[in-house]
This record gives C-alpha cells, structure tokens and sequence, in this order.
C-alpha cells in the first residue's frame, strides 16, 4: 500500500465522518494530533494572523471553528484579522519593512516572495505534510519555495472560472459555454445585443481583475517576461491580446472600470450581468439564501452553472487561479506554535471538513484530497477541483520571486488592459508604459 493511496483512502473516510462531526469530537482529534505533533509550541504562546476576508460564510465559520480547536487541544491563542484581498499586501510589506507586526501573513499569489528574507523556513512543515499527504501540486511548490527552502505554505486556491446564467446565454443563441476565444467574443456579443451584457473588473481587483486579464495575455501568446526574466511584453502577441481584451471590453456592462473583487458578486447576485469571473461564492451566496427562502437567490443559483476558461490561440489552458499562501514573519517570538498551527490546518482531521464548508470556493494543493467528498457533491462545482493543478503561477512563463510579485501586485498587466479597454491610451502607449515599469522592476 503506497503513502498516497493511503491517504486518498482515508480523505474520503475521514470527509464523510467530519461532514457531521460535533465540535466535541474535532476537539478529540485536536488533542490527539497535538499529542504527535512534531512542533512544540513555546510556552505561553500567542499568535497573531491576519488573513483576506472570507467570501463564504461558512468557510470562516469552519476555519474559526479550526483555530479554537487549536487553541484547546495547544492552550495556544490564536487572534485572527481580516482585511480584504487588497489590504494584505500592503499591510504585510509594511510588517516586514518594520519587524513588528502579526505573527502570520495569509495572503495571495506570490506575497511572500515581495520579502523572502523575512519568511520563516517552513521546508520541515512542507515535507511532514506532503510525505502524508500524497505530495504537493507542482504550482504549490512553485509558490512556496524560494531559494531551495519553503518560504510560506500554500494552503488553498480559489478556482476563478467563468459564472454565467444558462437562460441568458441561450437567449444569445448558445447553449454552452464556447470553448475557445472567438467562440467567447461572439457570444459576448450576443449577450449585449440580444440579452443581458456580461462584465469582468477592470479596476485593480486583486483577484478577478488580475485573473482574467492575464488569462487573457496569456491565451494569445503574450507574457510580461521570459524564462530568463527578461521582459518582453512589447511583442506582437501583446498586442493580439489588446485588440481582444478591447473588443471583449466593448460587450461589458457598464461601470467595470471601477470594479473591485466584490462588484461582480453583487452585480451577478442581482441579475445585472449575464456573466462574469468569480469563484464559486455567488453560487454558494445564493444557495445560502434560497436556504433561507429567498426566491431571487433561487431562481440565480437554479439558473447559474460554471465554466473553465476558453482556449485562446495558444492553445492550450492559460487559467490563472488565486494562490492562497500562509507564511510566518521572521520576528515572530513563537515559531513552533506557528508552525503547529500550520501543519494543523491542512492535517485531514480538519482540512477535510474545512473544504467541505467551503463548498469548493477552495481548493487543495496536496493530491490526496483530490478525493475529498465536495468534489462529487454537485456537478456544478466538480471543476474546480483541479484549480491548484491546472493554474499558471505569477511570474507566466518568468520565476516567481519577488520581481514577479512586485509585478502583480503593481497591476501591471492590468492597468495596460484597462487603459486600453477604457480608451484611455492607444495600444501601442500602454504597451510603452508597461514596458517601462516592468523594466524598472526586473532590472
């Protein structure tokens, strides 16, 4: 019997028995694991986390659930503080520049490259959970490790993919999601001329914006760097993108100049948009409201499905999903505890349920919880499961490192899209500009 047969075996068995465990039995489990745990925390220990704000509700009620566990079965406090996707980075850069701050950063993409000097060596965690667990997903390693060692810990993904209503694409005469670029700009289009116009952030949404505009460059053979770090964002294959990305631009509803990560909820939620980039956090806020007897929610989660990212000339998939990575600050005075805490979380005993009240908005990156229950739960949600194995990282066809997250976190493929989207700067200038701020930055 191999480790990772194993542990697909008992992901399944220990999903199904947390599905409806009781806080007194994940208690038990808590006690048990710390009892084994190979991290001792210091005595007297306190941590400090601060994390992007939930976008489900019962991901959070699930993962605070997860910490007071930790704390009863440790003694080990924990304090956990939300702040939104765009908050993070610069809270934690501010963090590292001062050595004074929370104990840990959970972030996005590649936030822990922007300072990898201030990250704690987490290489032990990263090799008890992937000899335990199957092993990581190739992107995770990529987000995780600099410089050989593992910086951070890349506890989930959220799958971005397409979100649309079934009735409002028919109404445009198709009745699937095309599955390459031409096919998606037609039924764009239709959408504007015979339906309900769709819509994708166009202002500096860390998650979706970024999503979907390097998708985008990405599909056509356009990337800011090579595998030198060498930057080629002038390029022909740019422009192709550019020309796509405005053609795309001028199906939109109006006013996605200004969107962050949360307008597309609400706009798609309140049947303003046909379609959009998200997670599946509409669809899980909508089924939480049709719980509740609300017939709108019901008549959006009925008539909504979801759909992997069209094939552009590439082709091949150019995905870009949201990295989640977890990483201890070097000024932390409690380590252990901190790397307890870590290897805690994604333990089955308490990853498993946590995935399962996420209702697939998060996704995995080690592969034995390929075999966890949400996966088969609903067919509208069983796509997501390989997000983790399917994205590209931060850096495109370039390293991630601190260059590459600097990059992003600057936006700079998504100020060229929009700037050209809105009509703000011809394609040739915002190509000029992006050019240039890359330059400064891998220089």
């Amino acid at each position: 019997m191999t480790e990772r047969n194993f542990t697909r075996r008992h992901a399944i068995k220990t999903g199904a028995a947390l599905a409806g465990a009781s806080a007194a039995n994940l208690a038990l489990f808590a006690q048990a694991w710390a009892q084994s745990a190979p991290w001792k925390p210091e005595a007297g220990a306190k941590i400090q986390l601060l994390r992007w704000k939930r976008f489900v509700q019962s991901e959070e009620d699930s993962f605070m659930a997860l910490v007071a566990a930790y704390t009863k079965a440790t003694g080990v406090d924990v304090k956990v503080i939300n702040e939104s996707l765009d908050d993070v980075q610069p809270k934690a850069s501010v963090a590292a520049n001062t050595n004074q701050g929370p104990d840990m950063f959970w972030g996005l993409y590649s936030l822990p490259h922007l300072f990898p000097a201030k990250c704690v060596d987490v290489t032990d965690v990263a090799n008890f959970l992937g000899k335990k667990y199957g092993g990581w997903v190739p992107t995770a390693e990529t987000y995780g490790k600099s410089g050989g060692k593992w910086i951070a810990i890349p506890v989930a993904y959220n799958g971005n993919v397409i979100n649309y209503r079934q009735s409002m694409i028919e109404k445009a005469g198709f009745k699937e999601m095309p599955k390459d670029t031409a096919g998606f700009l037609d039924l764009m289009k239709g959408l504007k001329e015979k339906s309900v116009p769709g819509g994708f952030a166009l202002g500096r949404a860390s998650g979706d914006g970024n999503a979907w505009v390097h998708w985008a460059l990405w599909a056509h053979g356009g990337n800011l760097v090579d595998k030198s770090d060498k930057v080629i964002i002038n390029s022909p294959e740019t422009v192709k993108a550019l020309e796509y990305v405005k053609a795309l631009s001028d199906t939109f509803v109006s006013g996605t100049a200004s969107w962050n990560d949360a307008f597309n909820n609400k706009a798609f939620l309140e049947s303003q948009v046909s379609l959009t980039n998200n997670g599946v956090s509409i669809y899980a806020a909508a089924k939480a409201a049709a719980a509740k007897g609300d017939a709108k929610a019901k008549e959006v989660m009925d008539d909504m499905n979801h759909s992997l990212w069209p094939v552009g000339p590439v082709g091949k998939p150019t995905e870009f999903h949201i990295a989640y990575p977890l990483m201890i600050m070097k000024y932390s005075k409690v380590p252990n505890a901190c790397k307890a805490f870590m290897a805690f979380m994604l333990d089955a005993a308490q990853f498993d349920k946590w995935l399962i009240d996420s209702v697939a908005y998060l996704t995995h990156p080690l592969n034995a919880y390929d075999a966890n229950p949400v996966w088969k739960s609903d067919p509208k949600l069983s796509m997501l499961r390989d997000a983790g194995k399917r994205t590209l990282t931060a850096g495109g066809l370039g390293s991630v490192g601190e260059k590459a997250a600097s990059a992003l976190a600057d936006f700079i493929v998504l100020d060229m899209m929009a700037s050209v989207a809105t009509g703000r700067t011809s394609i040739k200038d915002a190509i000029a500009v992006a050019e240039r701020q890359a330059k400064r930055i891998y220089r």
